[in-house]
């Protein structure tokens, strides 16, 4: 085991905390999953594994939630999924230097941070209005989200589920289902670009740990979403949380400067 007793159990109730908010809202957390592991690991290919791993995890028991509910819609996810996937391979085959690694890290964790902010607070509009974009937009998302998503190893959901919600495509239900499944497919991708170049690294016996606390967690979120549960507070704190640390992370490990 590489972390000391109380550093594995203080990272599994992060993870457990994270996985039960963002699944609450539709994500995955692998955001936050990689600024605390960016905490406790050096190796970034470790770092973004294991993100990928636990991300996977909790979207899985999600996208089956929403499949129940009838909200996986995916005749019109399909554009989304298909651009996304082999641009997320590519990504994660990508041999990033260390702080090219936390640069690109740092910049979109508060990214994803702003985007949460400002998806929480932005006027509310009607459900009902659903304007008709041209097909090829849904493709060029999904495939600039994929490509992101695999460089820094996420899912990408995070940043998709708030354009969507900007643009009025469809209910925020449906939009957090797309989220979901969006993030299942490209976990997915990424895994398999990262196996194929070789960087595929986990803490076997950490990675056993977190995917217990994020299965757990990501069941009791995706129920209190479903159960109606205001997503609004639960964005904003997580947003404040990613923010620091993406700072962090942007300046210490990407641009080296002390503190």
């Amino acid at each position: 085991m590489l972390l000391t007793l109380p550093e594995f159990f203080l990272l599994m109730l992060g993870f457990f905390v994270i996985a039960t908010l963002y699944s609450s809202v539709g994500f995955g957390g692998g955001s936050s999953y990689l600024a605390l592991l960016s905490l406790v690991f050096v190796s970034f290919f470790v770092i973004r594994s294991t993100a990928l791993i636990c991300n996977l995890v909790v979207v899985t028991g999600s996208c089956y939630m929403y499949y129940k509910k009838g909200y996986l819609d995916f005749k019109k996810f399909l554009p989304f999924v298909l651009s996304s996937i082999p641009m997320a391979f590519v990504g994660a085959r990508f041999r990033l230097s260390e702080n090219i690694f936390f640069v690109i890290l740092g910049f979109a964790l508060i990214i994803s941070a702003l985007a949460l902010i400002y998806q929480t607070f932005k006027p509310k509009k009607s459900e009902g209005e659903n304007p008709n974009y041209p097909s090829y937009l849904t493709y060029l998302l999904g495939a600039g989200i994929g490509l992101l998503s695999g460089l820094v190893g996420i899912g990408g959901g995070i940043f998709l589920a708030p354009i969507l919600n900007h643009m009025k495509w469809d209910k925020s239900i449906k939009i957090a289902a797309l989220a979901s499944f969006f993030i299942l497919v490209n976990s997915i991708s990424g895994i398999g670009g990262l196996l194929t170049r070789g960087t595929f690294e986990l803490p076997y016996m950490e990675v056993i740990g977190l995917i217990v606390a994020v299965f757990i967690g990501g069941q009791i979120g995706i129920r209190l979403s479903l159960s109606r549960l205001t997503g609004s507070g639960i964005k904003i704190v997580t947003a404040i949380l990613v923010l620091l640390v993406g700072v962090r992370v942007l300046l210490v490990n990407g641009f080296q400067i002390a503190f």
